[in-house]
């Protein structure tokens, strides 16, 4: 198996993770990397291209789309860390204009995407995120027809160390033996929820939305 893979939010908590893993898998072939930040790093399987715009991708990835096999999207935006607009356009534009692209140059390739616990596909959600992750997975789920995956995490526990981006993660990583107890359905671990991402793209799961439960229980298929 030599699959070529695209990793968006490479630099993220979970991005950054599921790129390690398809760095180190030997049925990844090829890795690349887009996202506005780089990630400090080269690697001889690795190949990245940055833009300041997301939506405004370099002519030298576009032609890299055609080979590109899946997409694993992990670009995120923390509720109330950004303006409503730029919410959404973070959440529902930038997986759909990187979606139509990358179907343009290989209407056979693959996607999946790092949702959240909560999506709300009826988009009729007072809440944001609910509402725009909802009709991300909408959107590209049309436009995929049936090879799009989206994983809908609970809790997302930081394996490695890092400065929380507010007081309720603060408190929810305190919390986390609780919502550990609390059963599958409730949180994972980022090592976790990265492995089962990356492994989408070599064993293609069975059904379109994972929940956090079922991506435990795809990771010991």
């Amino acid at each position: 198996m030599n699959k070529t893979v695209l990793i968006t939010g490479a630099t993220g908590m979970v991005g950054s993770l599921v790129l390690k893993d398809a760095l180190a898998s030997k049925s990844i072939s090829k890795v690349i990397v887009y996202g506005r930040s780089s990630v400090d790093f080269e690697h001889e399987k690795m190949q990245e291209f940055l833009s300041p715009v997301f939506t405004q991708f370099p002519v030298s990835m576009l032609k890299e789309l055609p080979s590109i096999d899946h997409v694993l999207f992990c670009v995120g935006v923390y509720t109330g860390a950004v303006k409503r607009d730029v919410f959404r356009q973070i959440t529902v534009d930038y997986p759909v204009e990187l979606a139509k692209k990358h179907l343009l140059a290989n209407p056979n390739g693959c996607f999946s995407l790092l949702s959240g616990q909560g999506a709300d596909r009826s988009e009729e959600s007072r809440m944001m995120f609910a509402k725009d992750k909802g009709q991300a997975e909408n959107l590209l789920s049309q436009l995929y027809n049936g090879s799009f995956f989206t994983f809908r995490p609970g809790y997302i526990y930081p394996v490695e160390k890092r400065v929380e981006p507010n007081f309720s993660y603060r408190v929810s990583r305190l919390l986390y033996p609780l919502w550990k107890a609390m059963g599958p359905k409730f949180s994972i671990t980022s090592e976790q929820l990265a492995k089962g991402i990356l492994k989408s793209a070599l064993f293609l799961p069975t059904k379109e939305i994972l929940e956090n439960q079922e991506i435990l229980n795809y990771l010991k298929q």
